[in-house]
């Protein structure tokens, strides 16, 4: 998760200060595209990582970049592997994703964030930045694609789309952490009136469209699901983004749950650990360090009849749905409310 800080008496500032450097598929930046050869590693709590396990799984990836999990919660220092055994990652063999970093930069002085991609020879992390990462997944990754993999940049609509994600950035999914760690009630109003300024707009868009830029998924939409998946579970309560609950508002809530229910989106979502992240790192917002054990999460489940939006096709395009995840990658049954895995796309 990207650095959080905030000064007593101000807007909260988001540090993004990543490493840039890129994989691409010329190796421009000194880092070329090859299977097996680099590890994602991310926190199922984290949105910012979420959107990295998404895009992975859309487009099939999983042979070609291996995954490394995170725990929910960390220290100062950085995120740790405490669910491997012995709580270290098997291919990196370290701790703590701190140490990737420093074998980049020795005593790296920024944000120790997820999601990163390390290069497993060196065990040094090439980038984390999270909004470029995802789109070079799209474009630098293609030949690694599966058959099938759906397009999330499509060039037609990438100005209009680049647009509606700027937005949805600064105003949503930067947008509830300007209310979680405002400095001051000034601070705090304004970013809340921002925040339900985008998502009555985003509500009204949806009215009409089954997904933001129409038929298909994007990759606009992946960027607004992991916000909204976190929307009652965390920030309307533990971030004070609580005009409404996301249940409230007809268009998103159904839309959410359209994603959820489509394969590469519900089966990434662990909302055990979204809760006990937010609820336990973050102790200047909940110093108790109490998770609370609501809300009710089977609601997902429910029909959303949004396929009456669309003109025909399937969301995914020209192309086709994503196997099951692997074994290794499942959710853990407690962790979601469906009991028998996700519903197949409709």
């Amino acid at each position: 998760m990207p650095s959080d800080y905030v000064a007593p008496g101000q807007e909260y500032t988001r540090d993004t200060a990543y490493i840039e450097s890129r994989i691409t598929a010329d190796g421009a930046d000194g880092w070329r595209v090859e299977p097996d050869r680099y590890r994602l590693i991310v926190a199922r709590a984290c949105p910012w990582a979420n959107r990295m396990l998404i895009v992975r799984r859309l487009l099939g990836l999983e042979d070609a970049l291996s995954v490394g999990m995170c725990g929910p919660t960390h220290d100062e220092r950085s995120w740790t592997f405490d669910l491997d055994p012995g709580g270290v990652d098997p291919v990196l063999g370290i701790e703590r994703i701190q140490d990737a970093y420093f074998a980049r930069v020795p005593d790296y002085p920024k944000g120790i964030t997820v999601p990163a991609i390390v290069d497993i020879p060196s065990g040094a992390v090439v980038t984390n930045d999270f909004a470029q990462m995802s789109l070079d997944l799209s474009t630098e990754w293609r030949p690694f694609h599966r058959e099938g993999a759906p397009d999330l940049l499509p060039a037609a609509q990438r100005e209009e789309m680049d647009a509606v994600m700027r937005r949805v950035y600064t105003e949503v999914n930067n947008g509830v952490y300007r209310c979680g760690f405002a400095g001051s009630q000034a601070a705090y109003d304004d970013a809340y009136d921002r925040l339900w300024t985008a998502l009555d707009w985003l509500e009204e868009r949806l009215a009409t469209r089954r997904f933001l830029m129409g038929d298909a998924i994007t990759e606009a939409d992946v960027r607004l699901f992991t916000t909204l998946a976190r929307f009652d579970p965390v920030y309307h309560g533990h971030f004070k983004a609580n005009r409404q609950r996301l249940t409230e508002m007809p268009a998103l809530w159904g839309y959410a749950r359209d994603l959820f229910q489509t394969p590469g989106f519900g089966d990434t979502i662990d909302f055990a650990q979204i809760k006990e992240h937010y609820y336990v790192v973050h102790e200047d917002v909940n110093p108790s360090g109490i998770v609370p054990k609501g809300p009710a999460l089977d609601g997902w489940l429910e029909p959303h009849d949004r396929e009456a939006l669309s003109t025909g096709g399937s969301p995914f395009g020209d192309g086709t749905p994503p196997p099951p995840p692997r074994d290794a990658e499942l959710v853990p049954q407690h962790a979601t409310p469906l009991p028998g895995g996700v519903a197949p796309v409709r």
